[in-house]
């Protein structure tokens, strides 16, 4: 959530960059229309609370001198007076319950160095690793050939659940297992995150800590008994509100979390887009990334996070590229974000498979994450970083894919072979 004393005082920046990302002017218009009343009915009520005090004492005076008809007079005024402070103070909360769902519904601000534009068409590579492997026959995609090879079953999943889940079999389900642990491995010795495993189903302030709800709540599976519980849509939002309502010590920061969990999606509104196969499920598996870092570190702590994601597929030898989004593709929650995009030879094209984002202190102003740097300074509220390290089923399918062989076998990139307990290949 944005700082409303922000908002006030730089109103025409804040404008500026929220029609950047292609917000509407009205919502903003409608602040300044309130912010006024506001203001109006804050004098008005004090002023009231001054004549009412005044009034007060004039009618003391008069008791003190025996004026007792003239007093109860002057009382009657009072009286409408304070039913008049009361309308205004009503007034004034009604108002702010308002200001404050609208600041609710405010994105985050674009970082000066996110491009400008109105959708994904104005994103902006800056990375590009790895070359795309020609091959001397046919590739097939990852659904073809896991079918094939008896490791993946899409339709004996849409009997049991519907559209859009999967069923991963033998080398199949081993392959996810490995590359599960291949991810949290390279994070947890080689970057420094402590692992964690957090709970897959939460509360509905923690989905508001992160900006899921109460925008976003038509991608949420809810459970439906009385609790109000939610199936996580990404590790992200359990891992932040770990320290929800904290104040830390800032020597402890960056704080760096790594998690795997299964991540429940609705996909709502993405119908008819990528309904083959893994792209788009609404179960999948995911190791996360998360920071919790100091304001004038996060933006160096967003490299080191992106870099940290991209490690997993340079040692798996899978091309990539790095896009910066522009400022109308720009997740909710997110001042910055980069998209790592896998090659995938079935679809001679580069696809999403990690979202690294600064969020600066959106989410630590909704979830109340701030520190202290030292033990007499004020709380600030810190930065909180995600990103995916990676999306483990997208992961499967670009390996399929990129490691496919003539023969319809799949090779095991050698970095992998340990945890496929030595296993060179994947065949039927």
């Amino acid at each position: 959530m944005l700082d409303i004393n922000f908002v006030r005082d730089n109103y025409d920046l804040v404008m500026r960059k929220l029609q950047a990302r292609g917000f509407s002017a009205e919502t903003l218009e409608r602040f300044n229309q309130l912010e006024t009343e506001r203001r109006s009915n804050i004098r008005k009520v004090d002023d009231l609370k001054a004549v009412r005090n005044r009034e007060s004492q004039e009618i003391g005076a008069l008791m003190k001198a025996g004026r007792k008809d003239e007093a109860e007079s002057r009382r009657l005024e009072v009286r409408r007076i304070g039913d008049e402070i009361a309308e205004s103070e009503a007034a004034l909360n009604a108002i702010k319950e308002e200001l404050n769902n609208l600041m609710i519904g405010l994105p985050n601000l674009p970082h000066d160095s996110v491009p400008i534009g109105s959708d994904e068409s104005a994103n902006q590579e800056v990375k590009r690793w790895g070359t795309p492997r020609s091959f001397d026959f046919e590739p097939r995609d990852h659904v073809d050939l896991g079918t094939a090879l008896g490791i993946l079953d899409l339709e004996r999943a849409t009997k049991i659940s519907g559209a859009r889940f999967s069923i991963l079999t033998g080398k199949g389900a081993r392959l996810e297992r490995a590359l599960i642990n291949f991810c949290l491995a390279i994070q947890t010795k080689r970057h420094g995150y402590q692992e964690v495993l957090p709970p897959f189903i939460v509360t509905a302030k923690t989905l508001f800590g992160t900006g899921q709800l109460p925008k976003f709540e038509a991608d949420l599976f809810k459970l439906t008994d009385e609790r109000g519980l939610y199936l996580i849509p990404t590790a992200e939002v359990p891992l932040t509100n770990i320290y929800a309502d904290e104040i830390l010590d800032g020597i402890r920061l960056p704080i760096k979390m790594t998690a795997y969990t299964p991540c429940f999606r609705s996909e709502a509104g993405s119908y008819g887009k990528d309904t083959r196969g893994l792209i788009r499920q609404h179960q999948f598996d995911k190791v996360e990334l998360v920071k919790i870092t100091r304001p004038e570190e996060s933006y160096d702590e967003l490299e080191s996070l992106t870099h940290d994601a991209e490690a997993v597929l340079e040692e798996l030898g899978l091309p990539y590229r790095r896009v910066a989004l522009a400022t109308g593709d720009l997740g909710f929650s997110s001042a910055k974000t980069y998209d790592i995009e896998v090659w995938l030879p079935s679809q001679n094209s580069y696809r999403e498979i990690s979202s690294c984002s600064n969020c600066e202190a959106f989410q630590a102003r909704r979830a109340g994450i701030r520190f202290r740097r030292d033990q007499k300074a004020k709380p600030e509220f810190a930065h909180t970083l995600n990103g995916s390290g990676l999306a483990i089923g997208r992961l499967w399918l670009a390996l399929v894919e990129n490691y496919q062989q003539a023969d319809g076998s799949v090779a095991i990139p050698e970095a992998l072979r340990l945890y496929m307990d030595g296993d060179e290949t994947i065949e039927r």
